[in-house]
């Protein structure tokens, strides 16, 4: 080891070796962390075990913490002079599934839905990964303090799965009680991406998700006069054929829009014409325009086929749009770019990827649409390992996909790789100047 001479100071080490340096450290911590968590899901609104073990972690590593925000939510702050304020978010919530991944400390928990369903309950959309690298990158930032200026807030959100755990926490004040941001980030874990690879996509991520509920009404009878009744079945069946018209004909073809039955229920015996039929419906759009375009035409449209087959003005079909729906992810374009270079800068460009947008929703949109000065960042790591990615390529393996009872990642990749991508983008918004 080379001395120093009394008064010669020793030369700062880079800082994305340190941060390497510090995660890789940490990561066996982090891996037993993980596994914990996977051990012990919890449903929306119901993650008291893991806010209350998560906040216990970062009070000890100087963070000022503040519980229950949002009915589970954790906020951490950090402050570290001056400077810009950077919040960076996780979520928590599991899913009613029963797992069958076969990992040795897979979840056994049963646990009941907000509906009232008993259900096995599994992290099988990788929040498990987003937790164990959020709290990386905190022990990281925490030991790195010297390097950045500014203010960190970092917070454990609830309820991502149902998409209310974002508004639950801003409604409660998330942006008036504490420092409120100029930069936000989060990540998700990707089940089509190699192990490690950061994907990233500039403006419009995700998509709004709205659900439509469709009552369409007639008047039943027997099915064997069918001239005596007004049958929903036949109607719904005509709606249904009908909406696929709203995208193929009234929006643009290259502004993305999707509109999915997904439940068709009517009915209960061979010869009976029942007075009414159900239809659930997802609606996803990137635009507020498009979303606006796509709700208007299923009004229309289920007015006039009702009129066209003689229902009554009284028993027209009855479309509710659910209230709290999903707003659509935007990625400020020169804020991806800036951290898609930092990325690169720290990963090698191999590991960098552009990416589509996907039409599957994020609660996260919230925040910038909560105050659209904000700059905004979702990104993706890949979570495939190597082999069964060459498995897939060659048509021998199809890979599970989130919300897959089989969904298992890489998480070891997926978690350093995470946590070393939140702090260097960290150090990058709050470096010294």
């Amino acid at each position: 080891m080379a001395l120093q001479s009394p008064g010669q100071a020793q030369a700062p080490e880079p800082a994305s070796r340190a941060v390497d340096a510090r995660v890789e450290a940490d990561l066996p911590e982090l891996m037993a962390l993980y596994r914990d968590l996977h051990a012990h899901p919890e449903l929306s609104f119901q993650e008291v075990r893991t806010a209350a073990s998560l906040a216990e972690r970062m009070r000890k590593l100087g963070f000022a913490v503040t519980e229950k925000v949002g009915q589970t939510g954790v906020v951490a702050v950090l402050e570290n002079g001056p400077g810009p304020v950077l919040m960076i978010r996780a979520d928590m919530d599991a899913l009613p599934l029963e797992e069958k991944t076969g990992l040795p400390f897979a979840s056994t928990v049963v646990a009941t839905t907000r509906d009232g369903i008993e259900s096995p309950v599994m992290h099988a959309c990788g929040h498990d990964t987003h937790m164990s690298a959020w709290i990386g990158a905190a022990q990281a930032l925490a030991a790195l303090r010297d390097r950045w200026s500014g203010t960190l807030v970092m917070i454990l959100q609830p309820a991502e799965e149902i998409g209310l755990g974002a508004r639950a926490m801003l409604d409660d004040g998330l942006f008036t009680r504490f420092p409120k941001p100029t930069h936000v980030i989060a990540f998700h874990d990707a089940a089509d991406l190699p192990a490690g690879t950061i994907g990233y996509v500039p403006g419009f991520a995700l998509a709004n998700v709205d659900s439509v509920d469709l009552t369409v009404r007639g008047s039943g009878g027997h099915g064997a006069y069918p001239q005596t009744t007004r049958d929903p079945i036949v109607l719904a069946a005509r709606i249904v054929t009908t909406l696929q018209t709203l995208v193929s004909r009234e929006i643009a073809p290259d502004e993305p829009a999707v509109v999915t039955v997904g439940s068709f229920v009517a009915g209960a015996k061979h010869n009976v014409i029942p007075d009414e039929a159900k239809l659930l419906i997802t609606v996803r759009s990137y635009s507020d325009e498009t979303r606006q375009a796509l709700l208007d035409g299923i009004a229309r449209i289920t007015r006039g086929e009702a009129i066209a087959a003689g229902v009554p003005e009284d028993r027209l079909p009855l479309m509710t749009v659910e209230k709290d729906y999903t707003p659509a992810t935007y990625n400020t374009p020169q804020f991806a770019d800036r951290m898609a270079d930092v990325f690169r800068r720290h990963f090698g460009t191999d590991r960098v990827r552009h990416r589509p947008a996907v039409m599957g929703g994020e609660d996260f949109s919230q925040y910038y649409r909560a105050d659209n000065r904000i700059e905004s960042l979702i990104f993706w790591v890949g979570g495939v390992a190597p082999d069964k990615m060459a498995a897939a390529q060659a048509g021998t393996l199809k890979l599970p996909s989130l919300h897959s009872p089989l969904f298992a990642p890489d998480a070891e990749a997926v978690i350093g790789t995470a946590s070393k991508a939140l702090t260097v983008a960290a150090l990058d918004v709050l470096k010294r100047q």
